[in-house]
């Protein structure tokens, strides 16, 4: 379905946070939120339906930490395929009652370890973790499984492999919160290019939560500087995330998402959509957005800046000068 819709030419919107809305609605910190599939389906479903509700085309399941290898944390490891499965029955069933086409996206976040040859799990490892969770996505009746928050080349290849192993589509995105890169050291520019060698590639690609709604839309304009033809996704935090004592609370109002929704069809992205503390109002606002979007001129840095606020995490300078020695390397 997200392919016949991206067909369309028209702007899409994707919804907003899972986590943070969960909080609100009574989640614990230090529950993982999977186990509300089973325990709290009635809340994972007015969620759903607060997205619905506010104009989304796409719903992301709640199964963002439903790999084995996240799941084990909370000793689920041997549930990993009921959970996602509910979590996209719980999507599916919403999503079927929108009187019009909703997308659900299998959600399927990074396992939390690092890969050899500077963790303990293989690539093959990886693969064999996310093809047990994306069974149960399928399973569920998940249209596309949605690759988020990724920051290592491998592991994006390893979710991405296990979705095409089980005949499922797939998008991908990103976090680039390091000094415009993903921790593990990708630039906006080289993602996007990696997708040209994969045997199957994604329907879409971008760019989810890292530190801000700037950061994040500078780093869609690489991508889509790399790749001007590709169907480029941009999900932001809700503005900068700043501690109110024990809580985070996000900078970003409606109004501001909005003037950001509009910003990102301006950079080139196809899909649109929220990610932490982006609220059903947000998402709201986002779809006046885009149903009222006139096309404008493709923004630089400084018209980014100049709308949503300074960049928390600006790219660094490519250093250019010769690296002659391993300190000179490590600081670099």
């Amino acid at each position: 379905m997200l392919l016949t819709l991206l067909a369309e030419g028209r702007p899409l919107l994707a919804d907003g946070a899972t986590g943070t809305n969960l909080f609100d609605m009574g989640l614990a910190s230090g529950e993982t939120p999977e186990l509300w599939n089973a325990a709290e389906p009635a809340k994972i479903r007015a969620l759903h339906q607060a997205f619905v509700d506010a104009g989304s085309d796409i719903l992301l399941t709640n199964s963002f930490g439903g790999n084995r290898r996240r799941l084990m944390l909370h000793k689920l490891e041997g549930r990993v395929r009921e959970l996602n499965r509910l979590a996209a029955e719980i999507a599916r069933e919403v999503a079927d009652k929108a009187g019009r086409r909703v997308v659900v996206a299998g959600s399927v976040g990074p396992t939390g370890d690092l890969l050899a040859p500077l963790g303990p799990l293989t690539e093959a490892e990886a693969t064999e973790a996310f093809i047990e969770q994306i069974e149960g996505l399928k399973q569920g009746g998940a249209d596309v499984v949605w690759i988020e928050t990724m920051s290592a080349p491998e592991e994006i290849r390893a979710a991405a492999r296990a979705a095409a192993s089980l005949g499922m589509p797939y998008a991908a995105t990103a976090s680039f919160d390091t000094a415009g890169r993903t921790m593990m050291g990708l630039s906006p520019e080289t993602y996007a290019a990696m997708f040209e060698d994969f045997d199957t590639p994604p329907l879409a690609f971008g760019a989810n939560c890292g530190v801000g709604a700037s950061d994040l839309l500078v780093s869609v304009l690489g991508m889509t500087a790399r790749r001007p033809q590709a169907k480029v996704i941009a999900k932001a935090n809700a503005g900068v995330p700043q501690w109110h004592g024990a809580h985070i609370h996000y900078s970003g109002t409606p109004e501001l998402m909005a003037d950001y929704a509009r910003l990102a069809l301006d950079c080139g992205a196809s899909i649109v959509g929220g990610c932490c503390g982006n609220k059903p109002a947000h998402v709201a606002a986002m779809r006046h957005a885009l149903d009222d979007y006139r096309p404008g001129e493709r923004p630089d840095m400084a018209a980014i800046v100049a709308a949503l606020g300074p960049l928390v995490s600006p790219p660094a300078r490519e250093n250019t000068a010769p690296r002659v020695r391993r300190r000179s390397r490590e600081a670099s």
